[in-house]
């Protein structure tokens, strides 16, 4: 009876195949070992970059909006939406600490947020909302400051700290379902 899986004819693994396999990798037991070590593919291209709100609907402006001179109804997102847009934002134009913005552009968290709510995603009870979730994580993780804004300004917090903050707050947001 011939051991063969239930495959293809063109993928089948017959005695024959399996010297094969047994073949090839007593080649590579062969070869120095930084010749065998698996590195993954890096594409010498690099990465497209995106724009800190790819992947959500642009605000539009209907024909009423147009007519009444007023801005597009702002595109509705959930709080752990507005927080990881609030990081890519920040990711994006760069962080500042004691001011809400510096002439480079860069931001503070409470300018990102107020960024992002302008650029027309979410309302301001969904920047309350998130900033409620913020001051949650900041409190179980045992930094007991009077608001976000207080933890972005202290002498040892960093731009990674406030990305992390923003996501740890975006997951918890996310398990609530808000």
């Amino acid at each position: 009876m011939n051991a063969t899986l239930l495959l293809p004819d063109s993928l089948s693994l017959t005695p024959e195949g399996s010297a094969l396999v047994a073949e090839i990798e007593a080649y590579l037991a062969t070869l120095p070992v930084q010749a065998r070590a698996v590195r993954p593919f890096i594409c010498n291209y690099g990465s497209t970059v995106q724009r800190w709100n790819a992947g959500f609907a642009q605000p539009r402006l209907s024909v009423l909006d147009r007519i009444a001179h007023r801005p597009a109804r702002p595109v509705a997102v959930s709080v752990a939406d507005h927080l990881r847009l609030t990081s890519r934002y920040l990711a994006e134009v760069g962080w500042v600490q004691g001011r809400l913005w510096d002439a480079a552009g860069r931001v503070c968290l409470l300018g990102a947020q107020a960024a992002v709510l302008l650029n027309g995603y979410g309302t301001p009870y969904t920047v309350s909302r998130a900033r409620n979730q913020v001051m949650e994580v900041l409190h179980t993780t045992g930094r007991p400051v009077a608001s976000p804004d207080a933890f972005n300004d202290a002498p040892t917090t960093r731009q990674a700290d406030v990305h992390h903050l923003l996501d740890r707050a975006s997951a918890r947001a996310l398990s609530l379902g808000i």
